[in-house]
């Protein structure tokens, strides 16, 4: 279950990355006040790859603590993800996503958070097996 999980965050973070050049090929970042705050948009990446290096640390060292501190990152990326998310599908068409963010194709969007889904779930599970409850 641990290696499933490993393989579905790199999965995850590879969908993500393909996202991120999507977004960047398309301006990226506007010049005007956007509704996506910054330190979303930045820190959903980096604390999605911290996440998984803590993950790695646990494959290595089979410490539980390192798979409760991944899940708990792993906290803070579902809820970034989850706020672009959101943002992103009621900005379709409407106020909240502009230029650069309406060129993610749809299904890459859903491919990405079902695996992040699934990712969470491994992860979770995994953390309970590491602590032996």
């Amino acid at each position: 279950m641990e290696l499933a999980a490993l393989g579905a965050w790199v999965v995850a973070a590879v969908g993500g990355g393909h996202l991120l050049v999507i977004w960047l090929a398309n301006g990226g970042p506007p010049a005007k006040v956007t509704r996506f705050p910054a330190l979303v948009v930045a820190g959903h990446p980096v604390a999605g790859l911290a996440g998984l290096a803590v993950w790695a640390a646990y494959l290595a060292t089979a410490r539980a603590v390192y798979a409760w501190l991944a899940f708990a990152v792993l906290l803070v990326v579902t809820f970034q993800g989850f706020m672009l998310f959101t943002r992103w599908l009621v900005g379709r068409g409407g106020r909240h996503a502009r230029g650069a963010d309406q060129a993610f194709p749809a299904a890459a969007v859903a491919v990405h958070g079902a695996v992040a889904a699934v990712t969470f779930v491994l992860v979770l599970l995994s953390a309970i097996k590491a602590t032996g409850a």
